[in-house]
């Protein structure tokens, strides 16, 4: 028994010694977790996320260049060291509910960065929640000019903004000498955003969006035929279609039926189009019909030697569980590099001691009954470390140089400008925000100076609607328009150059002359009325007339209206049709001559005062003459004579010395000759 003791306290002594030895060398944070906060400072595996609309046009594109990033990076020895990437892929359905539900879930599994989404809608919305959880969110597909970092600090496009598309598409508007244009788009964020920067553009141009249609992705065909046959009716016929890739094609079906794709129409289209014909393989003769004669802008990548490898290989890749179309277009360019260039900003930001850590957010709290769990979502304490690491990357990509400007957008954004004519596209120019227009690629001119002179733009030719290569007119006269409004000076002076008059146009002059001359050339007719500016009293204000002009209060102005800087910023003028300077325009009489004409240059008031003035100075020599020289003194009709005759007689005097010297010195001449 005290054998059986002894061992039982001694293995009691044991068991507690072997106790205290597993406390001390096992992690404290084992037990000991506060359920605030996490870490990994050595992670293996880092959790990104992905949210796109999987079976769309660009969904298609979009998921196997996605999933290939991920393997490049995964196998690749150089980034990362060892370090693995797991994509995991949420679909938004392109709705904005669904986006939002995908979007929290999503972030439950503690990623450190997002990329999508391709929907500008959605990506106002989840916008908002990356903000609170500090989650980087990359965008390959969302255009919106809106979505700004002062907004939206932890949203980055990896993509260019509409923003520049729509100032591409006022340069070609401006390029062929259209000022008024119709522009057709969807009823959402991308497609009102993106026109209301096309209509600040054209107005940096001195032209406007006369009128803008828009419907709903969900509208039926019949609506779409309402909607054109009410442009159809307007005076413009240059349309910009800016809608999504899926239903676009729409426009252009209910366009074909109603004529509308025929000659002196002008159809521009955004990059939907180009991504929805570069995403089929073989596109079908009857869509391509449809769009004869369409320009359209195109995402530029420039042709380096990583773009033609992953174009090469994208047949393996779209093989790779799409369920959209699965055909490549520049979208796929800019999804691979946003993997990537998380991929380098991740390595750097653990080479600079970033910690990949998240902390529960006292905001987020579950409610009684409720079953969101938002408890679950917790916040990216390295979220600002990373970001500011993203913006500092600069590497080249499949689409082209990544790196970001002080206003986070990529540099060098740029378009292919095309032209959609036989069976495919034809490329007929470049647009870049260094030079604008031109037929040389962009990266060719980043080297010289810029130059964005009118001189330097240059587009290839292009075949129109209607199998033309003539430029079209670009407006007709509307069936239910208006003549044109000019306004006419009611002039109180100077009559001859516009006044009122009892005739049915209701004014006559030189001005209005000219004006009727140069509409008589025109091979058309132009319905025009004039409307008087002014009550007849006292001359009108010219600058108010020319304001009026740019308010589009008057379509133009008619007049002797003179040409100054601060009128040329706001209005065009002609040509001037009458010479600079003082000039006044007077009926021609015929006039007979008469010895009293040398009395017509002065009036009576001057022959008045001359006279005058010269009997003030005859009294005036007389008064210092009478007192010292006796030939002005004497009765007073002598002393009247001699102050006439005195005043006379300096003149003659004065005029007979110069006149002797002048003969002296023709005497002296001869005799020295």
């Amino acid at each position: 028994m005290k054998e059986v003791l002894l061992i039982s306290v001694f293995m009691k002594r044991t068991l507690v010694l072997l106790s205290l030895w597993f406390f001390i060398w096992f992690p404290l944070e084992a037990f000991c977790s506060t359920g605030n906060t996490s870490s990994s400072s050595n992670p293996k595996v880092i959790n990104i996320g992905a949210l796109f609309t999987l079976n769309s046009v660009i969904g298609g594109a979009t998921k196997p260049a996605l999933l290939a990033a991920i393997d490049d990076v995964n196998s690749s020895p150089n980034i990362l060291n060892g370090i693995e990437l797991k994509l995991i892929l949420r679909d938004t359905n392109c709705s904005g509910f669904i986006g939002t539900m995908e979007a929290l879930q999503l972030m439950e599994s503690d990623i450190v960065v997002a990329i999508g989404p391709q929907s500008s809608g959605i990506a106002h919305v989840i916008s908002h929640v990356v903000n609170e959880l500090h989650v980087p969110l990359l965008s390959f597909g969302a255009t919106d000019p809106t979505l700004a970092y002062l907004q939206f600090p932890y949203f980055l496009r990896t993509t260019h903004s509409d923003y520049f598309q729509m100032y591409a598409i006022a340069d070609v508007l401006d390029y062929y000498g259209w000022r008024e244009v119709i522009a057709i788009f969807v009823d959402d964020d991308y497609g009102r955003n993106g026109i209301s920067v096309l209509g600040d553009a054209l107005a940096k141009k001195r032209a406007k969006i006369s009128y803008k249609a828009s419907f709903s992705p969900e509208d039926p065909e019949s609506k779409i035929n309402d909607l054109l046959v009410e442009v159809n009716l307007m005076e413009s016929r240059v349309f910009v279609v800016h809608v999504n890739p899926d239903t676009g094609l729409n426009i252009f079906s209910v366009a074909k039926r109603l004529n509308m794709m025929s000659g002196g129409y002008v159809w521009i289209a955004t990059d939907w189009l180009p991504s929805y014909l570069d995403s089929r393989e073989a596109v079908d003769p009857s869509t391509m019909n449809l769009l004869q004669g369409v320009v359209a802008l195109r995402r530029y990548t420039p042709d380096t030697n990583l773009k033609k490898r992953f174009i090469s290989r994208w047949k393996n890749l779209k093989d790779k569980g799409s369920t959209g179309p699965g055909g490549f277009n520049s979208y796929a360019l800019y999804a691979y590099d946003s993997v990537w260039l998380a991929a380098h900003a991740l390595e750097v930001f653990l080479s600079e001691g970033g910690n990949l850590s998240f902390s529960n957010d006292p905001k987020l709290r579950d409610t009684n009954g409720t079953t969101l769990h938002l408890s679950l979502l917790r916040v990216f304490n390295g979220g600002q470390q990373l970001l500011q690491t993203l913006l500092r990357m600069n590497f080249s990509g499949v689409s082209g140089q990544i790196q970001f400007n002080q206003q986070r957008d990529l540099i060098h954004p740029a378009f292919d400008v095309l032209n959609i004519g036989g069976t495919g596209t034809h490329r007929i120019g470049y647009w870049s925000n260094y030079s604008l227009l031109s037929i040389v690629p962009p990266e060719s001119l980043y080297t010289k100076p810029p130059n964005i002179s009118s001189s330097s733009q240059h587009l290839y030719g292009v075949k129109w609607p209607g199998e033309t290569s003539k430029v079209p007119r670009g407006w007709v006269f509307p069936n239910n328009g208006q003549p044109l409004r000019i306004a006419v000076p009611n002039r109180v002076g100077y009559k001859e150059f516009v006044s009122k008059d009892n005739s049915p146009q209701g004014v006559k002059g030189y001005c209005i002359d000219v004006f009727e001359a140069a509409i008589n050339l025109l091979p058309y007719a132009v319905p025009h009325t004039y409307m008087l500016f002014g009550d007849g009293n006292r001359n009108p204000n010219y600058d108010e007339i020319v304001s009026q002009v740019a308010q589009n209060k008057y379509d133009a102005a008619v007049g002797d209206i003179t040409i100054v800087m601060n009128r040329t910023k706001i209005v065009d003028f002609t040509q001037p049709y009458m010479e600079s300077g003082l000039v006044v325009v007077a009926p021609v009489k015929e006039a007979k001559s008469s010895p009293w004409a040398f009395l017509k240059p002065f009036t009576k008031e001057m022959w008045f005062v001359t006279a005058a003035l010269f009997l003030f100075v005859g009294v005036v020599v007389w008064i210092l003459e009478h007192r010292i020289n006796h030939e002005f003194r004497g009765p007073p009709r002598q002393q009247l004579i001699t102050i006439f005759w005195r005043k006379h007689g300096e003149h003659f005097g004065t005029f007979g010395a110069d006149h002797m010297a002048v003969c002296r010195s023709d005497y002296q001449f001869k005799l020295h000759g």
